[in-house]
């Protein structure tokens, strides 16, 4: 059982009574579903530009750039080509009725949303070569590409047999599991011959081996927590678990770039959800506050559990999540933590330790350590982390348990493989190189990018590293110009961002050399004057970088 928070109705506005933190979860209060407009209870949020910490923040006392905005100028133009795009589009539909509509579908409703089919027909289509792209290699530092074309403007693509070798610049390899010989491999395939590919059955009944509770322990271990539970799936590590944690009559309070799996396991349990601005500790506290003191937006009755959820490394924008901040307005309020360490675990710290370790905070500080196995450990799954009562809680009610198939033996060896190498019990130092080569790596190719002039988001220690292009046809010409020259990155542009959001996407390894990360910044740059995509106004430092 998990404690939860109550707060009583009398509370006013001068003054917030502070309850114990020790009543017991209901079995009650378990996820049911409910509509739950999610985020949609503040959208004004999602508008607004990235407000960042105020001076004085734990979160400044790290490496940090100011984020440079979009400029007027860029942004008419961003706008203006979305607009000629869809007008164009609609004229051409106008004129030319759509060959793709379903056949043989009399008397049913249509299966496709009509604009989100239009925008993929007359935009996402014409450059699809640029996403999707087919692979035939590990994605280790380099990475084999299936050279494609399309033979009908992009409603097909076909392979034409040839493959082109990259860097992989794309892949959440940080530090540099995914490899096809080595111990990992080696360990993984005497599983596989040992105890076989899978279980076919979830945990609850004949899924659970003896690898599972080693791995497990180790979890346990690494993370320096009183237990841990493990999933064979990250996605639905988040999707299945917080119905089980929240229910109708909790409130949550999410950063407004959590991604999606936290934002539908949050809609599936049917808990009030408030939005804060990205990272920002004071518009979380304001909200929290104001939503303790009113109760329940219905019956103003006092929530039944309060939660706070962030992310420790923000996938899209590069960011650091500010866990001092959040510790202290937890404790100050009474509220749960829930960290979700998907893209941190194994890539921050001295130790790998995630962000918990990044800044030397007490785990136990951390209510609900939340993780996936599918970055820096090369492998597949997720785990969630904490005290005995709520792991012993998620044993018996998480739906993951109950439902979906245990991890697959290989898979759960490979996790071991790589997490005994990051905590030294090999006997060697490979983990902690590891470790220090990324860091370094990070370090030199974000501020080399910035030397050269282009915007860059995120905290110069982020493995994630956003760099800023605007515009859908220099997104498109960025991805295909980089691929020609033996750079594999990934675009993202709109819906995946806000419209002035579109970006390339780097995300580096440990497995980079040198030598690598010099031809990335060397095709970057020139792509980079081709596209005329160099924003930035800061004064370029012209100062040699150290490596």
């Amino acid at each position: 059982m998990v404690a939860h928070t109550e707060i009583p109705a009398h509370v006013t506005h001068e003054k917030l009574v502070k309850t114990s933190k020790n009543v017991q979860f209901e079995s009650g209060d378990t996820g049911a579903n409910g509509p739950g407009d999610l985020h949609a209870q503040d959208k004004s949020l999602h508008n607004k530009s990235t407000s960042r910490p105020e001076e004085g923040s734990a979160m400044n006392k790290r490496a940090f750039h100011k984020e440079e905005e979009c400029s007027l100028f860029v942004a008419f133009f961003t706008f203006l080509s979305y607009g000629v795009l869809l007008m164009l589009g609609y004229i051409r539909e106008f004129f030319v009725p759509v060959t793709t509509k379903e056949k043989n579908r009399e008397g049913y409703v249509p299966l496709y949303i009509g604009f989100e089919s239009f925008y993929t027909r007359n935009v996402y289509r014409r450059i699809q070569d640029c996403w999707n792209r087919a692979i035939a290699s590990v994605p280790g530092a380099e990475i084999d590409l299936l050279e494609r074309y399309t033979p009908d403007y992009g409603w097909t693509m076909k392979v034409t047999g040839k493959k082109l070798k990259c860097i992989n610049a794309g892949s959440y390899n940080y530090l540099g599991f995914a490899e096809n010989n080595g111990p990992c491999h080696d360990t993984s395939c005497e599983t596989t011959k040992a105890v076989g590919i899978t279980t076919s059955s979830p945990r609850l009944e004949l899924g659970t081996l003896e690898i599972h509770k080693k791995l497990e322990t180790l979890v346990t271990e690494f993370l320096g927590v009183e237990d841990a539970i493990t999933f064979g799936m990250g996605f639905a590590t988040n999707v299945l678990n917080l119905p089980s944690l929240l229910g109708p009559g909790c409130l949550v309070l999410s950063d407004e770039f959590n991604h999606a799996s936290l934002i539908l396991g949050l809609r599936l349990s049917g808990a009030t959800v408030k939005v804060f601005q990205h990272n920002n500790a004071n518009d979380l506290e304001r909200k929290l506050r104001e939503a303790l003191i009113h109760g329940h937006p219905r019956t103003r009755r006092p929530w039944k559990k309060a939660m706070i959820v962030v992310e420790g490394i923000y996938s899209m924008e590069g960011s650091i999540c500010d866990l001092p901040g959040f510790i202290r307005i937890k404790k100050k309020y009474k509220t749960y933590l829930y960290v979700d360490e998907a893209h941190s675990i194994g890539a921050l710290g001295p130790r790998g330790g995630g962000v918990v370790d990044y800044y030397g905070v007490d785990p136990k500080d951390v209510d609900i350590h939340m993780g996936t196995f599918t970055k820096s450990f090369g492998a597949a799954g997720g785990y969630i982390a904490g005290s005995k009562d709520l792991i012993n809680h998620l044993r018996v009610y998480s739906h993951a348990q109950s439902y979906a198939a245990s991890m697959p033996p290989p898979v759960a060896q490979q996790i071991i493989t790589s997490m005994s190498i990051i905590m030294g019990k090999d006997g060697t130092g490979e983990g902690r190189r590891r470790i220090q080569q990324l860091a370094r790596n990070v370090k030199y190719f974000r501020q080399r990018l910035r030397q050269m002039g282009f915007i860059v988001y995120g905290h110069d220690d982020s493995p994630v590293v956003p760099l800023l292009l605007y515009l859908i046809p220099k997104i498109t010409m960025f991805v295909r110009e980089l691929t020609k020259r033996g750079v594999a990155g990934v675009g993202v542009g709109f819906p995946a961002t806000k419209i002035t959001g579109g970006r390339m996407r780097f995300c580096l390894s440990a497995a980079h050399t040198k030598e690598m990360l010099d031809k990335i910044l060397q095709e970057v740059d020139f792509v980079g004057d081709m596209c005329s995509c160099k924003y930035s106004k800061i004064p370029k430092s012209l100062e040699p970088i150290e490596w």
